[in-house]
């Protein structure tokens, strides 16, 4: 009887306002249409997303294929598998910052210090390792430290005291540079040891091309082991899952990539050190955003604060955590960006690195206005930005030109993504 009732009610209300029928029919979760009408029900939610301006990473993913086969047509070296390669190991240190970033951005927020920070993290580890002595593993933890200590102050005072996070970490950026300078003393810069830890960071290449065939494999089998398993307990629990055949579709398409990917590494040195790590930390985040409470707490901040508080969330401990989690992929990324030099200089993550990784972030799919995004834009995002500085260079551009052409892209992601916020909220799903 109360079925009966409550189905008369929501048939009554559409009735009476026939213009919100459509629409809540419109919310179909794509993996029941695709078992009902197969290719089809792809199309339409395809359609209906594209409608309410739910992109997803596709104007990304296009984008960077089409920058790469514009730099191809101007020169047969861009995608070499040494430039391949080389491009590849760059991305990493701007990339393990900007997932850092993807955090902050998460809430709606902005962390204008990562720089600083990323040059104070590799200027600590070279003072203490080559100019004290002490033992590089300790070094390095002091280093990566270093940064998560500078974010948390920086959420001190942004979630305590109640400073705006722009105005907070403009200092910071201010204040760490200035305590970057002042311990690599007059000199400026100091050289690490070529083999040592850090420098083999980005200069160690797993040259048996067992490894890069055996990381292809282990993504590919995590991938449909993690979706089919995924699948199983959403069936048991009696929500919407996907089809096998989707499955094994997309577990296709990703071997495919992942073994372009190793056949053109092992073309070259191997497997680089760095990558491996990028992705481990990035499969880490990933992990953390979407599978943990954590993970849905600071989607939540990012939604609605107040709601999130009336939800019983400690929103001071997320925010504190989330720009402590930024400054400690600052400094990991900034250890990278020492390694790719082999030494700690007054440069590091001045210019237009800062600009980079947050360009990165937002380039990649992150939302400015929070609640929206995943730690893979930091990937996407990267490897544009490096793709254009790559192709560009290998040109014969200039550095002021190569700033404008990443400023135009970075402004026609933010136009991209203030267009979709505006469609979604048109289309009721924001």
């Amino acid at each position: 009887m109360t079925t009966d009732k409550t189905s008369t009610t929501a048939d009554d209300h559409a009735a009476e306002n026939p213009d919100a029928a459509p629409a809540a029919a419109a919310v179909v979760d794509p993996r029941l249409l695709v078992r009902e009408q197969g290719f089809a029900g792809y199309l339409g939610e395809f359609k209906r997303k594209m409608k309410a301006g739910d992109l997803g990473s596709i104007p990304v993913v296009v984008g960077l294929l089409v920058i790469w086969a514009i730099f191809t047509s101007l020169n047969s070296n861009f995608l070499t598998a040494g430039n391949f390669s080389d491009m590849s190991v760059a991305m990493v240190g701007t990339g393990m910052i900007a997932v850092g970033i993807v955090f902050v951005l998460l809430l709606g927020e902005i962390d204008l210090s990562v720089g600083s920070v990323s040059g104070v993290a590799g200027a600590t580890f070279a003072v203490l390792n080559i100019t004290h002595g002490m033992n590089e593993v300790l070094a390095l933890v002091l280093a990566v430290l270093t940064g998560t200590v500078a974010g948390a102050i920086h959420g001190f005072f942004f979630a305590r005291i109640g400073v705006p996070a722009f105005a907070v970490t403009l200092a910071g950026l201010l204040f760490w540079q200035g305590f970057m300078l002042q311990i690599l003393g007059s000199n400026g810069t100091v050289n690490l040891n070529p083999d040592g830890i850090v420098v083999k960071l980005t200069s160690y290449y797993f040259s048996d091309v067992a490894a890069a065939y055996g990381l292809a494999i282990l993504v590919t089998a995590g991938y449909f082991l993690s979706a089919f398993f995924d699948n199983r307990r959403r069936e048991e629990a009696g929500v919407p899952s996907r089809p096998l055949n989707e499955i094994i579709v997309r577990t296709v398409l990703l071997a495919a990539l992942a073994f372009t990917v190793a056949i053109v590494f092992n073309q070259y040195k191997g497997l680089p050190l760095a990558v491996v790590i990028f992705l481990a930390f990035l499969l880490l985040t990933d992990f953390v955003l979407r599978r943990t409470a954590y993970g849905r707490k600071v989607f939540a901040l990012g939604g609605s604060v107040e709601a999130s508080r009336r939800a019983g969330i400690n929103v001071e401990l997320v925010r504190i955590s989330v720009f402590a989690i930024a400054g400690t992929f600052a400094a990991m990324g900034g250890l990278f960006v020492a390694s790719k030099i082999a030494a700690a200089n007054q440069g590091a993550g001045t210019g237009e690195f800062l600009m980079n990784v947050i360009a990165a972030a937002v380039i990649g799919g992150t939302s400015l206005f929070g609640g929206r995004g995943r730690t893979w834009d930091a990937l996407l995002g990267v490897m544009v930005i490096v793709s254009i500085q790559y192709g560009l260079a290998l040109q014969g551009i200039a550095s002021p030109v190569q700033y404008m052409i990443t400023g135009g892209v970075l402004l026609a992601t933010v136009v991209i993504d203030a267009i979709t916020r505006k469609t979604q909220k048109t289309a009721g799903r924001a």
